[in-house]
């Protein structure tokens, strides 16, 4: 039997498809500008923080950045792919900047009332949102107040409202004597508000009178009350700052109390004056009765 000749066959191996592309030649040339600008932008994008104004950062940048990547991918006919998911990635995001960009164009308030957010509500991270419903609830309205006009008078003027004082300067006074002075972006009337529970009613025990022409905001007490129940968050708020500018009012009158001896009282404690320790071992000798002796008469 003769061997098969291999030679008049002509069999022919077709090489094997590897699974995956091999990389054989590397670009010599970097991309191009506009893809490395896109990087940056994502980059920057993912640095943003929390709350509204970081996420219209967030948002802003990662629009830039799809943008970029967008026109980059447009410029390879091979990644169709690429470039459509850029662009609806950029077309998402563009569309969330218009909406936060429209919230905050419909969260823009007058001058006080930016000022009133600025020092009482922005430290304590309260959102504009909420705040927009706070100056809703008084209809985004500055009251007036001319010098020497009263803003209450004892034993008469209900407590029927919560009050910040904006600008100029209230004298407190009780059966004329002078106790102290209300600055802006204080509460005219927090110890009165947070004496009274919701369905009680009451009038002051001081007088506030203008020490110069004043500005100021007001809420009315049933407003106020029906915008804590749907927002026990605002709620929240309101109690913590009134309850602090209680906390000064009575700190600033510690400071300016004495007895007759001209010591000073502390009102946390309003029995017991500030003496030094041998001045109220003195008092005490002097306040202790003598004891006798079973032996005398």
């Amino acid at each position: 039997m003769e061997p098969p000749d291999f030679e008049t066959m002509n069999f022919t191996v077709a090489p094997e498809v590897p699974a995956y592309p091999v990389c054989k030649d590397w670009k010599e040339g970097a991309e191009g500008s506009v893809f490395h600008l896109a990087n940056i932008f994502l980059f920057l994008g993912f640095m943003g923080g929390s709350g509204f104004y970081g996420l219209f950062y967030l948002f802003t940048f990662l629009t830039l950045g799809f943008f970029c990547s967008t026109l980059w991918s447009w410029s390879d006919s091979c990644t169709t792919d690429s470039f459509l998911w850029s662009f609806v990635i950029f077309a998402v995001c563009l569309v969330q900047v218009l909406h936060m960009s429209y919230r905050l164009r419909s969260f823009s308030f007058d001058k006080d009332f930016q000022e009133l957010y600025s020092c009482m509500f922005k430290r304590l991270g309260v959102s504009l949102s909420h705040f927009g419903k706070i100056v809703a609830c008084c209809d985004g309205e500055v009251q007036t107040l001319e010098k020497d006009r009263c803003f209450a008078v004892e034993g008469k003027t209900a407590i029927d409202k919560l009050s910040v004082l904006l600008s100029g300067r209230i004298r407190v006074t009780v059966n004329g004597e002078f106790l102290h002075y209300i600055y802006p972006f204080q509460f005219l009337d927090s110890p009165e508000w947070d004496s009274l529970q919701p369905s009680e009613e009451g009038v002051f025990q001081v007088t506030l009178r203008a020490d110069k022409p004043c500005r100021y905001v007001a809420w009315r007490r049933k407003k106020l009350y029906l915008l804590f129940a749907k927002h026990r968050y605002i709620a929240k708020i309101f109690a913590l700052v009134v309850r602090n500018d209680i906390a000064e009012k009575l700190y600033s009158l510690s400071d300016k109390t004495f007895d007759r001896y001209g010591h000073r009282y502390d009102l946390r404690l309003p029995c017991y004056p500030h003496m030094p320790g041998t001045e109220i071992e003195r008092a005490d000798d002097h306040l202790q009765v003598p004891v006798q002796s079973r032996g005398s008469p």
